[in-house]
């Protein structure tokens, strides 16, 4: 998995940088392309917010989380755990349309069977 880090407004220690790319392990995916990591501290009126934007670059639409906290570690957790949880949905959702794809072709063999049944070849 590529995984791209940017800090602005700061210089993120490789310490930080080696806790989110731990984190970034942790999220079982198998379709996972990359993932786009942005560190930056809150403004003049949040000075003691740290922000973490991560998103998953995935088939399809990518997966976004943002969190704030006092510290980038549980800022970056926090994210790490909302897209865990998103793609958990992504994923039961996926099995459902396969579930009820699969069901209406069922549905459909049942019909043709049937239809066959009532009107049998005849033979000449």
């Amino acid at each position: 998995m590529k995984v791209i880090v940017q800090s602005l407004g700061f210089k993120a220690s490789s310490s930080l940088d080696s806790f989110i790319h731990e984190k970034l392990k942790s999220i079982k995916y198998e379709k996972l392309i990359g993932a786009n990591v942005v560190l930056h501290k809150g403004g003049e009126n949040f000075p003691d917010n740290n922000y973490c934007e991560i998103r998953l670059e995935i088939p399809g639409n990518d997966v976004f989380a943002k969190r704030h906290s006092l510290h980038f570690e549980t800022a970056i957790s926090s994210c790490i755990d909302a897209l865990n949880e998103s793609l958990k949905r992504l994923k039961s959702k996926q099995i459902h349309k396969r579930q009820a794809h699969s069901m209406a072709i069922r549905d459909e063999i049942i019909n043709q069977k049937m239809e066959l049944n009532e009107n049998p070849i005849s033979e000449e």
